[in-house]
């Protein structure tokens, strides 16, 4: 590559070359390069404009300007370039050269002679989490006698308080849609990260259906949609009718705070012009594009009240399942999932566009499973505009889900550090790694989660730098240790490590939402699926000989332990496999329905869209079956007593 388009680069924090999934190195195209540095507002499209803009970074550089965001560690000092006046949250002020030792936590600015800066003081670390137990729960899938054709947070509640005891409970992303048809199944490819779907509400557990007349009250429960012809969720429906429900309620609703939360009514005003514009902003008439448009500002309708009204039900019933956590004496609670991007076209793509790159869809570089990369159509945070900001959105959407959250899970947290730009026009294979500060990007989340009391477990499975699980170690974050991976690669025979050898800073489980449930591991039933779709990279027989060397890998490690023999059945190698995780150092170990109940089906098969029920899929038995089951009652008297030998030591 050019040496001036390197050093450009270099300086824009863009990847010229990285390691693969064989760590060895690949470079990356100039092509990808100039197209990922205009997605960052920079010209790379000849000689010329290239030289312009170096000669822009070394007079930066020259002048010595500070960036637009300072962060230091609590308890650490820096040296100013000049005398400056810090102000911290609470109106004091600071003057001197440089940044003192003994700095509160916080949101501080620094003022400079000619700038003004955000000046963030972030932990060092988190406080140690506690040592205990949970559930993964895809809340969607679990339904009751009382929820309307998917869950709800009424079930939620109800499974806190029937689920054995657990102190965690790790929900799917339940990140805001746009209200409009179809509803998308996917919660990882949402409107807004900093507001909920309204389609988890319990209609019957809002004050105004308790208020209802009786015939009100009827007409509501008559709305409840019937069982599917498919046996699938049917999102769409579910909005319909809960729309509609919400709509009867509505009048009893009184009158709605619109002023006391701007963010708030920005996304409730985005809900209303989507219903009248269409779900993609994108294309809206051009004078509603932009938020603080003229025509915007001075748009009005009784649907942006109602659409407040919606996120203020939601916020009163995340908070009731809190209670439940909080009364069950659950040590974490509930743990929200944070998807690694949103929709383009949603409410925060209209919202943030500031500090968004316009045009990028975020995903991955090739690798073992996804030969030809991932394009997940996710829009990314420019780091540039972070810095200039203030990091205040990114502020904003953490301080949001940490009010009714004891945790925060992190999905690809190797996305705080650097995330894969694939640039307009091109193949998720031709992008690149663009880096952010992962000590803000860190540090920030630390901030918020030790204000909010809360946990943060980063998901960092697949290919991830050493730093990355360091620099999660060394917060007190949690990482991820998912059974089937938890392997010595290097060994000829891929062999299990045995529970001992498991990190401590971890969150333990069998699998996740995108990988076979524990009964499809043993019966193979992932190679049987997507051979059957066409998804397999080799032949079928080549696969099934793989997965069932996985299976005769386990079941050794298992045997190891003393806890199976060669005549374990399915059901006992399933229970073995939590008593397995039971064993490990790992701070946090979660047991997932899917395994308990023996589900074959995964929830989600990447690299599929219509041709699997992603996302889809209910569990076979009901809440109500699920609370007298022998399986989940077992399964959590081991990982129970697990907790209490540990706090006994």
């Amino acid at each position: 590559m050019d040496a001036d388009l390197a050093a450009l680069a270099t300086a824009h924090g863009v990847a010229t070359w990285y390691e693969d999934w064989h760590r060895e190195r690949k470079d990356v195209a100039a092509e990808s390069v100039v197209g990922v540095l205009k997605l960052l507002g920079v010209d790379a499209s000849t000689p010329e404009a290239i030289a312009g803009e170096l000669e822009a970074v070394r007079e930066r550089e020259r002048l010595g300007r500070m960036p637009g965001t300072v962060v230091v560690r609590a308890g650490e000092s820096r040296e100013l370039p000049a005398t400056a006046t810090i102000v911290l949250e609470d109106g004091t002020e600071r003057e001197g050269d440089e940044i003192p030792a003994d700095l509160p936590l916080g949101w501080h600015k620094l003022h400079t002679a000619d700038q003004e800066i955000t000046l963030i003081v972030v932990p060092a670390e988190l406080p140690e989490p506690p040592q205990t137990w949970g559930w993964m729960l895809q809340l969607y899938a679990l339904h009751s006698e009382r929820s309307w054709g998917m869950g709800d947070l009424g079930d939620l509640r109800e499974f806190i308080g029937a689920s054995g005891g657990p102190g965690l409970v790790l929900l799917n992303p339940l990140h805001a849609i746009t209200p409009t048809l179809p509803v998308p199944a996917s919660p990882y490819s949402p409107s807004s990260r900093r507001f909920a779907n309204p389609l988890y509400l319990r209609i019957s557990d809002t004050d105004e259906y308790r208020r209802a007349d009786p015939p009100l009250r009827a007409t509501v429960d008559a709305l409840k949609p019937p069982p599917t012809a498919d046996g699938l969720i049917d999102y769409s429906a579910v909005w319909q009718a809960k729309r509609a429900a919400l709509e009867l309620l509505w009048p009893l609703a009184g009158e709605v705070d619109l002023e006391s939360d701007p963010g708030l009514t920005d996304y409730a005003r985005f809900c209303a012009l989507a219903e009248r514009h269409g779900a993609n902003w994108q294309e809206w008439p051009a004078e509603l594009r932009r938020p603080d448009s003229p025509a915007v500002r001075e748009f009005t309708s009784d649907r942006v009240a109602f659409h407040a009204w919606l996120q203020r039900l939601m916020n009163a019933q995340l908070e009731e399942a809190n209670e439940a956590a909080r009364a069950g004496g659950m040590p974490v609670g509930v743990v929200h999932d944070l998807a690694v991007g949103i929709d383009p076209a949603g409410a925060d793509g209209w919202l943030l566009q500031d500090v968004l790159a316009a045009g990028v869809h975020a995903g991955a570089p090739p690798d073992a499973f996804n030969q030809l990369g991932q394009d997940w159509g996710l829009a990314a945070w420019r780091p540039d505009q972070l810095i200039a900001t203030g990091y205040a959105a990114y502020r904003d959407m953490l301080r949001r889900i940490f009010r009714h959250a004891g945790g925060l899970r992190v999905d690809h947290v190797a996305g705080l550090w650097r995330l894969w730009w694939v640039p307009p026009g091109m193949g998720p294979a031709e992008g690149t790694y663009v880096h952010y500060d992962p000590d803000a990007m860190l540090g920030i989340l630390a901030l918020e989660a030790q204000r909010a009391g809360a946990v943060v477990i980063g998901e960092d499975l697949g290919t991830v730098l050493p730093e990355m699980t360091e620099g999660l170690e060394q917060r007190n974050m949690l990482g991820s240790a998912v059974l089937y991976f938890t392997r010595d690669w290097d060994d000829p025979d891929d062999v299990f490590y045995p529970p001992a050898e498991y990190k401590r800073n971890a969150l333990a489980s069998i699998s996740t939402h995108d990988l076979p449930t524990a009964r499809g591991f043993l019966t193979g039933e992932q190679v049987r699926v997507r051979a059957e779709l066409g998804q397999l990279a080799g032949p079928v027989e080549q696969e099934q000989r793989n997965a069932e060397r996985d299976r005769e890998a386990l079941l050794t490690a298992l045997r190891a332990e003393g806890l199976i023999t060669k005549e374990s059945t399915d059901d006992e190698i399933i229970v073995a496999m939590h008593e397995f995780l039971a064993r490990t150092p790992c701070r946090f170990v979660t047991a997932s329905l899917y395994d308990v109940l023996g589900e074959l089906a995964q929830p989600n098969l990447p690299g599929t869209m219509n041709e699997y029920p992603n996302w889809r899929m209910p569990l076979s038995a009901n809440l109500e079956d699920i609370a007298k089951d022998p399986r989940m009652h077992a399964v959590a008297a081991i990982l129970g007593a697990r907790t209490q030998r540990k706090a006994h030591r």
